[in-house]
């Protein structure tokens, strides 16, 4: 009889204690990344360098790689990089030295060179 009592208790308190040391809610936790839109979800606008893409090495509002609506200018202009799918003039991948020109820019606004492209 006292097998009986003492197995059934002895279970739920184990899954008791699971329970209550793992937890079963939510993940609370301040490291748990915020819901991205779905439009900024592959490019990261950081606020502290907001004038400047990080990710592409151009002045943001200059980056058809980010703003669709400028691809149609630069290829009514003829800056359009076929095999790369960016605008020539930004395309670091034919010519790396072309991003010296948009580098510049940076280092005479901040006072310091810029972050090298990362895509």
């Amino acid at each position: 009889m006292l097998f009986r009592f003492h197995v059934p208790l002895a279970a739920v308190l184990s899954v008791g204690a699971t329970l209550a040391l793992t937890g079963c809610g939510a993940d609370d936790s301040p490291d748990a990344p915020a819901a991205v839109p779905m439009a900024d979800a592959d490019h990261d606008h950081d606020a502290d360098v907001g004038w400047w893409c990080v990710e592409h090495g151009v002045p943001e509002g200059e980056c058809a790689l980010c703003d669709a609506s400028l691809v149609a200018d630069f290829k009514e202009k003829g800056d359009w990089c076929a095999e790369h799918d960016r605008p020539e003039s930004q395309c670091f991948l034919c010519d790396p030295d072309r991003f010296d020109r948009f580098a510049a820019r940076y280092a005479a606004k901040y006072g310091e060179q810029p972050p090298r492209p990362t895509e």
